[in-house]
């Protein structure tokens, strides 16, 4: 006679399948967009940027998981956010199209497919509920932003300059102390920056400071990115931009 394990008189939960969906919640993970917060104020959308296009894709293969974005709109068809500029995956796009949370006003000339139906990529979408905007954070602190806030233009000669033909000043030197914050640092040209060293600007003859360097609001930034569109972007988005 074999010995074999007791059994319990508990029965075992019936398992479900493995699958793509069973580490997924039941809601919308995308819906961060639209969903309210702990403290009451409505959460920005998650962004992608916008350094590549979308590339024409080969049949039968995989999509890249960063092509074909698509530019997502609020309820009042302006661009949720200019910086980043808002863009969801071409995943998170059809997932909001099968939830029924978005309209779709223009595709992208290529379709993703399952055994029982096709379904064109989404290139731009609106929101069918407003989402309200947040404008009382700080920005954080980067390269972009601070060329955003002084309109990409040296602030000691007023010269106004690609992104990549700029440069960034401590006011107050980090030679003496000088911290790399708002306050602190403003947009140089390589000529102006190369000229007042690690210098004070009292120690450099002719030479003064177009405004004084400020902590800017997210809604400062939003206007004036919108004078400022990314160069690299798909002609179906240039109408919101």
């Amino acid at each position: 006679m074999k010995h074999g394990r007791r059994r319990s008189g508990k029965k075992k939960p019936d398992l479900m399948p493995a699958s793509s969906h069973s580490k997924t919640k039941n809601n919308w993970r995308h819906t961060r967009a639209t969903a309210m917060s702990a403290s009451g104020a409505i959460a920005y959308p998650s962004c992608l940027q916008t350094d590549n296009l979308p590339a024409v894709a080969e049949h039968n293969r995989r999509l890249p998981n960063g092509r074909y974005p698509a530019l997502v709109l609020n309820a009042d068809f302006t661009p949720l956010s200019y910086v980043p500029l808002s863009l969801w995956s071409w995943q998170d796009s059809v997932r909001a199209v099968y939830r029924d949370v978005v309209t779709v006003l223009s595709y992208y000339d290529i379709a993703v497919r399952s055994p029982s139906e096709s379904m064109a990529l989404p290139s731009v979408i609106v929101l069918k509920k407003y989402v309200g905007r947040v404008h009382d954070r700080t920005p954080c602190f980067t390269r972009r932003n601070l060329f955003l806030r002084d309109s990409f233009a040296c602030q000691y000669c007023c010269q106004t300059l690609p992104a990549h033909e700029l440069t960034y000043d401590h006011v107050n030197p980090r030679a003496a102390g000088g911290g790399t914050h708002w306050q602190n640092v403003v947009t140089a040209c390589s000529k102006c920056n190369l000229r007042k060293g690690s210098h004070l600007l009292s120690q450099v003859p002719d030479m003064d400071l177009k405004a004084p360097p400020h902590k800017p609001t997210w809604r400062e930034l939003q206007q004036k990115a919108r004078a400022f569109p990314p160069k690299d972007i798909h002609d179906h988005w240039v109408d919101f931009v």
